[in-house]
């Protein structure tokens, strides 16, 4: 590995978990905009005069610097940037399951800045906005498509032929949409006009709304390869989103 590789320096980051790490110190996972998914070792953060004991937070945007060729490489240093609302209630739940689906479907080192960047502006859209639900199935979506699982909603697989909003189709993992007929039960039956809104991210129609969480659930389940995510069902359990 380089040596520019090695070190890095103020790199926009925000920390999605972190966990004790001996006597003093903790392990961080980070989002970076450049450099993907990271692990961290913050050296003495849970020392109570650290000076990053205050600054490691979930949805705050941190210019972090770290060093090192090892899989868990050291952090350096941790900057504030500000410029971000705190989550509170709901919205704060909403982004710990952001949190956790991009722990478990992210791999480490693979940069992703669109994302990122998509990541960002949900964030902000979570402490301003008051339908969550549309929030979420907008980044599921966008994640879905920016890692590389194909998310095809404006053309049937296949023939390539365009959507038809009047028609009902079946959407089939690793295929995608396919013209509902007898005896097709693979996937799940979903409306054309469901796919369309999909593709636009318009959820203000109901049934839309409906299929389209279904989809996403059916899709996450299948890439998540049946791992569960704690945040989803403690929403669940809330009956908020």
């Amino acid at each position: 590995m380089s040596n520019s590789k090695q070190r890095i320096q103020d790199e926009l980051s925000f920390v999605l978990h972190n966990y004790p790490f001996r006597e003093t110190s903790l392990v961080i996972e980070v989002f970076s905009r450049q450099h993907g998914r990271v692990p961290l070792v913050a050296r003495g953060a849970r020392r109570p005069r650290s000076v990053l004991r205050g600054l490691l937070m979930s949805f705050q945007p941190l210019n972090l610097s770290w060093f090192g060729k090892h899989e868990l490489r050291t952090l350096h240093s941790a900057e504030w940037q500000g410029g971000q609302p705190q989550l509170q209630g709901t919205a704060l739940l909403c982004g710990f399951y952001l949190n956790e689906l991009i722990l478990n479907l992210m791999a480490r080192d693979d940069p992703h800045p669109s994302l990122f960047d998509y990541y960002q502006q949900t964030l902000q859209r979570l402490a301003q906005e008051a339908d969550h639900a549309l929030t979420l199935r907008c980044f599921e979506k966008h994640m879905l498509q920016a890692l590389g699982y194909a998310l095809s909603l404006e053309h049937e697989a296949g023939s390539d032929e365009p959507i038809v909003p009047t028609q009902t189709y079946r959407y089939i993992l690793e295929q995608g949409a396919i013209l509902e007929t007898p005896g097709v039960t693979q996937g799940m039956s979903i409306a054309g006009k469901t796919l369309l809104d999909m593709a636009a991210d318009d959820y203000r129609d109901v049934n839309s709304a409906r299929q389209s969480k279904q989809l996403i659930r059916m899709l996450l389940d299948y890439y998540l390869a049946g791992k569960p995510l704690h945040t989803r069902e403690l929403m669940r359990d809330l009956q908020k989103i």
